[in-house]
């Protein structure tokens, strides 16, 4: 039996759905999956920000670690 197709209005309507439903029944879960995007998101952030300086050699990290 060949799959359901689906336009565009019909899949938009079932993610608000299941969106509404999400943030209904699973509140705590939607917030925990939310935080864990926004802090994926500042890691990313940060790692292109310290992308932007220079690179600080192994023997450095070493020094400043056993001081």
């Amino acid at each position: 039996m060949p799959a359901p197709v689906l336009d565009e209005e019909q899949v938009k309507n079932l993610i608000r759905q299941v969106l509404v439903e999400l943030l209904e029944e699973r509140r705590s879960e939607f917030h925990e999956l939310v935080m864990e995007a926004i802090e994926e998101i500042a890691l990313a952030n940060a790692i292109r920000a310290g992308r932007k300086n220079e690179f600080v050699s192994e023997d450095e990290i070493r020094s400043v670690l056993e001081a």
